[in-house]
């Protein structure tokens, strides 16, 4: 009963802790929210918001008639769902990837280690607007440094349009993202690395463990944690993405984001209701992929447990 009602009192003190940090963070995202959902209730229009009717789902499915209209209706809304899924589906792996690489790499003692360490920060601190405007020259199909290497590397004189050609815009805009954000996937993993005991190896070489074997049953069990936390993070930052697509390829169809598609309904069609509704089933679409990172992440804990 002592236990249980020690307990209780830290639960109230943790509580009592957040709560302004809590009350700011609702005053900050939950008033705009709120109002992001009225509005997408609401036939506004940005130029006038003050003057709207409720037209109910109209913005998402269906009006008052019946009739399909609305978010969900468009099929440039489920292309931008499909540009969405694939570019985080594929930049997350390869930062992933990249980022284990690096963090192995950095984790090993040789001369340099702290000004390669420094350097990595390099991509990740520049902004992600001059990113874009510096990948778009090198893009360039004329006198950008990616033909000319490809040239010079693999004979292939051929000039690409990257950022004009529907089938490689994404893949430039993936390339991109990667360069800009690997280094964070090898911090974090790199952090993880760090507070793994040197025993652990010390002991699996005595007992004959081949290094593939090191990384499968230590490292990559005793990291985990950090790198799900890592890519709900990249997840939740790439299903969101739109100042890298909207700069490098001016938001064209074959690399709009759902981000993008809400900002063409408000700013460019003026129309609030339905860049509300997108926005709002933007929201849905990060918070329900994040919920299911957790959970699973819960799941993964309660069956390690005894």
């Amino acid at each position: 009963m002592a236990h249980s009602g020690y307990q209780q009192r830290r639960r109230r003190i943790a509580w009592i802790l957040v709560a302004p940090a809590l009350l700011l963070l609702a005053l900050a995202a939950g008033w705009p929210l709120a109002r992001t959902f009225f509005f997408s209730f609401t036939n506004a229009m940005l130029d006038n918001p003050g003057e709207y009717q409720m037209v109910g789902l109209a913005n998402y499915y269906l009006n008052h008639d019946g009739d399909i209209s609305g978010v969900l209706a468009d099929p440039l809304w489920w292309q931008a769902v499909g540009n969405t899924l694939w570019f985080t589906v594929v930049s997350v792996c390869l930062e992933v990837l990249l980022g284990m690489l690096l963090a192995l790499l950095m984790n090993e003692k040789f001369r340099g280690q702290g000004l390669v360490r420094t350097a990595i920060l390099v991509p990740w601190a520049i902004p992600t607007i001059v990113s874009a405007k510096m990948w778009g020259w090198m893009f360039h199909d004329q006198y950008g440094v990616v033909n000319d290497l490809l040239a010079k590397i693999f004979g292939y004189q051929a000039h690409l349009a990257w950022i004009a050609e529907p089938s490689l815009s994404m893949w430039a805009v993936v390339i991109a993202d990667v360069w800009k954000t690997t280094p964070f996937m090898a911090l974090m993993l790199l952090a993880a690395l760090q507070l793994i005991p040197g025993d652990l190896y010390e002991a699996a070489r005595v007992d004959g463990a081949s290094a593939w074997q090191r990384f499968k049953r230590i490292t990559l069990p005793l990291i985990l944690p950090a790198m799900v936390v890592a890519v709900i993070f990249r997840v939740m930052d790439a299903m969101r993405i739109f100042d890298l697509i909207f700069v490098l390829t001016s938001n064209s169809e074959a690399t709009m984001s759902v981000s993008g598609y809400a900002r063409e309904q408000i700013i460019s069609y003026q129309d609030m209701g339905a860049g509300s509704a997108a926005s709002v089933l933007v929201f849905m679409m990060v918070a329900g992929i994040a919920a299911c990172f957790i959970r699973v992440s819960k799941l993964n804990d309660k069956e390690k447990r005894p």
